[in-house]
């Protein structure tokens, strides 16, 4: 029997018809023609001009983004049956598209590509680190944290504590305030857990690290890294922690220069070769990456792989042009430097510097630079964060691997 459909309803306009049909979940506020009184974060139904029901969401009353759609199907209750099946569901995904033994350290939910808007969760180890970035899905996560916990335990997953990274300012667009800190009375003392990620060892401070704490989306892409790297000199621009240094030195690489402008991430990768027993063939160093490479073009040091994996250059339409510049200058500088026959990998994550422009982007470095590339290998993020196709801000990492020739 259908259900009783009591929210308060939104009507949208032909454009956000059809971009729902699409498959896009958003509604944006100057696409709502009509509304009926709501309170923030509550669910709504959304109509279509004729009154046809589009699906049904999270109202954001501050945000530009004003409906976040969560099911289109009318029959759907949304009790905890219902955010348990779909938490089920995005598990048994994992289970499904990554190695067993990659299932200690994972992205477990990924926002909109997993039907939960603004929620991301990471497993690392014994700990989930987790980011609510709407104020709908911020109201029931005292539904799904305990929910997620038991799932996983069901699987013989130890879990110690969920460590909440609400500290990113997006959430004041939702009326939302920043912190950080634990979810709920059961955690451990301390946020530092330690954790293997293609047989290397970091230790992740869910509390002060970098977004929720590790970048696990480049998991593969460094895999691919180290099978390449066997005997070469590895220069790893931007190498944060050094996450593709060490996969590179582990892969057998002659030896490994890793690059970050921040100290702090430097000595973190000193303490990560150290703990892998790569420190003797693996050198950190503190510099800009765009005065660096300039540099090297009269140094001695000679390297036969560089890695170029900075961070997003740029967050906004508005600034893409900019940030593309940036991307062609590292990676003109970049091909100016390889030899003949050696090895380029280079990536930008950001949503805004899409594929079609990034190809663009590297086309015209290699002519500037005269030199051609050969492709081996174009990849994208690791499945446990998957793009679903009508939303385009899911597919965000581009990573392309060149013999320069």
């Amino acid at each position: 029997m259908k259900q009783e459909r009591n929210y308060p309803k939104y009507t949208v306009t032909p454009k956000a018809e059809r971009a729902i049909h699409a498959g896009h979940p958003w509604v944006y506020a100057d696409e709502i023609t009509a509304a009926e009184d709501a309170e923030n974060g509550a669910l709504v139904d959304v109509l279509s001009a004729k009154g046809r029901y589009l699906g049904t969401g999270f109202v954001s009353l501050l945000s530009k983004i004003r409906v976040r759609i969560i099911s289109k199907n009318t029959n759907d209750s949304f009790d905890e049956a219902f955010y348990e099946r779909r938490l089920r569901y995005a598990w048994d995904y994992r289970k499904t598209v990554l190695e067993p033994e990659d299932l200690n350290c994972c992205r477990v939910i990924f926002g909109e590509a997993d039907f939960f808007p603004g929620l991301t969760v990471d497993k690392f180890g014994t700990l989930l680190s987790a980011q609510v970035l709407s104020i709908g899905t911020d109201k029931i996560k005292h539904v799904l944290f305990p929910l997620l916990i038991k799932i996983l335990r069901e699987d013989g997953f130890q879990i110690d504590g969920i460590f909440e990274r609400n500290d990113a300012a997006l959430r004041e667009l939702e009326g939302l305030e920043p912190y950080k800190g634990w979810y709920g009375d059961e955690h451990p003392e301390s946020p530092l857990v330690d954790i293997v990620e293609n047989g290397i060892k970091y230790t992740v401070d869910v509390e002060n690290g970098q977004k929720t704490g590790f970048f696990l989306d480049q998991k593969y892409n460094r895999r691919a890294v180290a099978r390449l790297a066997k005997g070469k000199s590895v220069l790893d621009c931007f190498t944060h922690t050094g996450s593709f240094a060490l996969n590179a030195a582990k892969g057998g690489a002659a030896r490994v220069t890793a690059v970050d402008v921040s100290e702090a991430a430097v000595e973190m990768a000193r303490v990560n070769a150290e703990k892998n027993g790569v420190a003797d063939i693996m050198d950190c160093l503190c510099a800009n990456v765009f005065d660096l490479l300039p540099a090297l073009e009269t140094s001695k040091d000679k390297y036969d792989f560089i890695i170029l994996d900075p961070p997003a250059f740029t967050k906004s339409r508005k600034t893409t042009s900019n940030a593309l510049r940036g991307y062609k200058e590292i990676n003109y500088r970049a091909m100016k430097l390889l030899p003949r026959g050696g090895y380029l990998a280079t990536c930008s994550c950001s949503h805004f510097a899409t594929d079609e422009k990034f190809r663009q982007m590297l086309h015209e470095a290699a002519t500037d630079a005269n030199v051609q590339l050969r492709q081996i290998e174009a990849r994208q993020q690791a499945p446990d964060h998957p793009v679903l196709w009508g939303v385009s801000e899911t597919e965000y990492l581009k990573f392309y691997l060149f013999q320069i020739v």
